[in-house]
């Protein structure tokens, strides 16, 4: 698989993690020291990050990431992407259009996160 096969793979797994309540410890995503910055928060370091993405997961979600833009330089890349989270809470529906700002490392055993950005862009609740 070409680089950016693989870092397209990679965005996709983090949102069927986050969907699946963040199983596991990361380590097949995210690099040692990565960060997140997000509306649930800021994380730093791999456990952190997991903890947090656990915190803010508790209902069932739904991630779509589309239209990723990837710009590889040699070890290192940049993704863009649009983001689309569906929250189903009891209470109704929320649902946040946001723009993911990746970025990542080569490492021995591939392609791993070294920071998530999440920019909101819009926001519905209670659908």
């Amino acid at each position: 698989m070409d680089d950016r096969a693989e870092l397209s793979d990679l965005v996709s797994r983090l949102g069927s993690w986050l969907d699946d309540k963040s199983p596991g410890d990361g380590r097949a995503l995210f690099a040692e020291g990565a960060e997140a910055h997000t509306q649930g928060g800021v994380a730093k370091g791999i456990d952190a990050l997991v903890a947090q993405a656990r915190r803010n997961h508790t209902v069932p979600t739904q991630h779509f990431i589309t239209d990723p833009l990837i710009d590889v330089d040699g070890d290192q890349a940049a993704i863009g992407a649009n983001l689309l989270v569906v929250f189903a809470r009891e209470d109704g529906l929320r649902l946040l259009g946001e723009r993911y700002e990746l970025r990542a490392v080569r490492t021995a055993e591939g392609w791993r996160i070294t920071r998530v950005e999440a920019r909101p862009i819009w926001e519905a609740v209670n659908l």
